[in-house]
């Protein structure tokens, strides 16, 4: 199960590069991870943010299913762009303003932002895209935030924003009706 689990990653990755993106620009970085070192340093690395968090059990919960997943696709946003479209979802009139304006700042256990709302439905819409590949090779399946932050902080991923699907082929899905530790 584990080589189907790989195969469907890489398809997923595939999905990712070729889902649609604003103005036709691709500024994301994809990583599928299946080697099962670097899998348990990502759960071990969530297991220990779980402390720090204001959501510590979900931490915990997220990371026992790095812990067993088969591989982990990675998405994320390489570098700060504005789509040009001036739209106003940062909330800036332009993007040119939102450029010379923004204060980024890095969040513990998380991203640096802001962000162009854009290039954010670009991460989103590739996530989808993936999510589908998966359902339509029946392989089970989760988006993640926080597998972003830490694979992010362990080096694995050249982004500022990162997400995760974690997959797997199991008897009964690990990702959906998780239980959140108690602790």
């Amino acid at each position: 199960m584990k080589e189907a689990s790989v195969m469907a990653a890489q398809l997923m990755a595939a999905s990712m590069r070729t889902a649609p993106k604003a103005g036709g620009k691709d500024f994301l970085e994809i990583v599928v991870i299946s080697e099962e070192a670097p899998l348990q340093r990502i759960a071990e690395k969530m297991t220990q943010y779980a402390p720090d968090s204001t959501n510590e059990a979900y931490w915990l919960r997220d990371a026992a299913n790095i812990k067993g997943c088969h591989a982990l696709i990675l998405v994320g946003l390489r570098r700060f762009t504005t789509a040009s479209y001036d739209c106003g979802g940062c909330g800036f009139p332009t993007c040119a303003e939102f450029s010379a304006k923004r204060e980024e700042q890095v969040k513990a256990l998380g991203y640096t932002g802001p962000h162009c709302i854009m290039r954010m439905m670009d991460i989103g819409v590739a996530l989808a895209s993936a999510a589908k590949t998966a359902s339509l090779l029946n392989i089970d399946n989760r988006v993640q935030q926080r597998v972003g932050a830490a694979a992010r902080d362990l080096g694995l991923i050249d982004a500022d924003v990162v997400m995760g699907i974690p997959i797997g082929v199991f008897g009964k899905s690990p990702f959906f009706d998780r239980q959140v530790p108690k602790h």
